[in-house]
């Protein structure tokens, strides 16, 4: 009868852990569901011109185009690719990102330890004397020594999915650092790119200064020869004396920018300015990339890393107002406790000893001053703010998108009259100087030549570098094209 009696409690025990269980299937909060791809089918209100081009070299714009994730290598430079391949490796940014996931995938793996029972031992020994005016006794207390030696083990029962909630706010937290990093990663590059082209067009500046330089100093030796014979006035030389030196004090600005520019190339390298490596890239041999893709804004929102960072932070969101709800429910466990205590080494293992405790435990949040309700309120408003701030991501990638369109066909257009207004001053200097040596010319005339064809130089290499540039925004602001790199750590499917 004994023995019936007890079969019929264990088998009560296992119908209320089986319904536990069933119950656990529960998980309150909102399922998370990623925001809907726009429908929009292009970035401009205008048709796309599909080619622009300037000075012979033309672009041509691909809808639907994949972009590439060593995008740099279209310009076609073994320097710039070194400088590239030296700031991924070393770049104290893109290691501190990574670091940063990793800590959250460790931070994940710790927080799914919760759906496994917990396993703890303990042993404490101690020295103790008996209270016994306490128990209403006269006689002195003994001494004696006390040895416990116990295991406990406690199982969680998720019941109404909080548990599960952190667990998915984990996860959602190392997406937005798995993007986050790709997010530096594409910054990276773009910097290194980006700095080299401005490296590379104050240069070409520097060498055009210095060759215009030359030019005036051959016009000044020439003045002198015409002064002496008193053909023209002294106040011309003086004149171009000052305008020798003008152009000579923009040297050392264009040195500075320089400096600059090899100073940010050594941060991004994650080195000092000393240990800098430099190339000599030259502007003109830089190749402009001819074909450039451009993605659908419904593949853009699933590539761009910083829109899949507001996504995954969205998600995180999400999680929380599960886990604030769950927190307004009653919480189960299972706590089991076996252990042996004795007054000795010898006695610690004697079945007098012995001590076990088993069953499960509700702790019911009854009343908290709204601490719970509003708590939830505070998640559900966060999830509002972050499903703002991912909208409003999406709105400046559209933007940037659309503005890099634009200024590339824009570019384009200013190189070529650019390049016009170049062929035009120079033309017109070299026939001022030969009419200048026939006399049949003012020096007045001669000295606003030289400075408009130094203007028209500058402008010229400053259109060129900045039709570069644009074109490297265009690869920045489709995503850069992790999505093809095989050791990318974003590279979980985004469908």
């Amino acid at each position: 009868m004994e023995s019936a009696g007890r079969f019929r409690r264990v088998r009560g025990w296992v119908r209320v852990l089986n319904l536990m269980l069933l119950v656990s299937a529960c998980t309150v909060g909102p399922d998370f569901s990623r925001p809907p791809v726009p429908r929009e089918e292009g970035y401009l209100r205008d048709p796309l011109s599909n080619t622009v081009e300037a000075q012979g070299q033309s672009q041509h714009f691909v809808p639907g185009g994949e972009v590439t994730p060593d995008w740099w290598r279209f310009f076609q430079s073994p320097s710039l690719d070194d400088l590239v391949r030296q700031a991924i490796t070393h770049n104290m940014t893109l290691q501190a990102a990574e670091a940063s996931l990793r800590q959250s995938q460790d931070i994940l793996m710790a927080g799914h330890g919760v759906f496994y029972p917990q396993l703890d031992a303990r042993f404490a020994a101690s020295r103790q004397r008996n209270p016994t005016a306490q128990q209403g006794l006269t006689t002195t207390g003994s001494i004696f020594n006390l040895l416990t030696l116990s295991g406990t083990v406690s199982y969680t029962l998720d019941i109404f999915g909080g548990e599960r909630r952190t667990v998915e706010g984990l996860q959602a937290q190392v997406d937005q650092r798995t993007w986050l990093m790709e997010a530096a990663y594409l910054t990276l590059t773009a910097n290194v790119v980006n700095t080299a082209i401005a490296r590379a067009a104050y240069a070409a500046q520097i060498e055009a200064t210095e060759q215009l330089i030359e030019l005036q100093r051959e016009q000044l030796r020439s003045t002198e020869v015409q002064v002496r014979s008193g053909t023209v006035p002294y106040s011309t030389i003086l004149s171009l004396q000052s305008l020798i030196s003008t152009n000579e004090a923009q040297l050392p600005a264009l040195k500075q920018r320089i400096s600059q520019a090899e100073h940010l190339l050594a941060t991004l390298e994650g080195v000092v300015p000393t240990q800098v490596t430099l190339h000599d890239i030259r502007l003109a041999e830089l190749m402009l990339p001819k074909d450039l893709p451009v993605s659908l804004p419904s593949v853009l929102v699933r590539r761009r890393p910083d829109i899949l960072a507001a996504e995954a932070q969205l998600h995180q969101a999400s999680a929380d107002i599960g886990v604030a709800t769950a927190a307004m429910f009653p919480s189960f466990s299972l706590t089991g406790t076996y252990g042996t205590a004795g007054t000795s080494a010898g006695s610690l293992f004697a079945g007098s000893g012995r001590f076990w405790t088993v069953g499960p435990s509700v702790d019911i949040p009854l009343f908290q001053g709204g601490r719970l309700w509003f708590g939830r309120q505070a998640a559900i408003d966060a999830y509002q703010q972050a499903s703002a701030n991912y909208r409003q991501v999406v709105l400046i990638s559209f933007a940037q998108v659309a503005d890099v369109l634009k200024a590339l066909e824009y570019d384009a257009v200013a190189l070529q009259k650019q390049a016009e207004a170049q062929t035009a001053a120079q033309e017109a200097l070299r026939l001022l100087q030969a009419n200048y040596r026939s006399g049949l010319v003012t020096y007045l005339d001669l000295l606003v030549a030289d400075v408009q064809l130094h203007q028209v130089n500058i402008a010229y290499l400053q259109a060129l570098a900045q039709r570069h540039q644009d074109t490297v925004a265009l690869f920045v602001a489709l995503g850069g094209g992790w999505w093809s790199r095989p050791d990318a750590a974003g590279s979980r499917p985004t469908p």
